[in-house]
């Protein structure tokens, strides 16, 4: 899975057992052609927890890849605070 903020695109894809997370996301082809998405930059997890490129699957995994926060959240948070603000949805998004 590679959710971005105009889309999320979901591949399902039957894989051997000993198949690293890195290999699946190599083989489901997200990544093909998309030279904006700096490989190195990515990172990889299963169902929302954090994992190493080289994590062998397990029978229903759900592999997701993780693009760069443009902004560090905890900056934000301090940003807002400073102006008497918070993350809100109506006082961090301005509308």
């Amino acid at each position: 899975m590679l959710a971005e903020p105009e889309r999320q695109a979901v591949v399902s894809l039957q894989v051997e057992r000993g198949t690293t997370a890195a290999a699946a996301v190599q083989r489901c082809g997200l990544l093909d052609g998309r030279a904006d998405l700096e490989r190195e930059r990515l990172g990889l997890a299963v169902f929302g927890r954090v994992v190493a490129d080289d994590r062998e699957l397990e029978p229903g995994d759900r592999v997701e890849i993780l693009r760069p926060l443009r902004n560090d959240p905890r900056a934000r948070r301090r940003q807002l605070a400073r102006e008497g603000r918070s993350m809100g949805r109506r006082s961090a998004g301005g509308g």
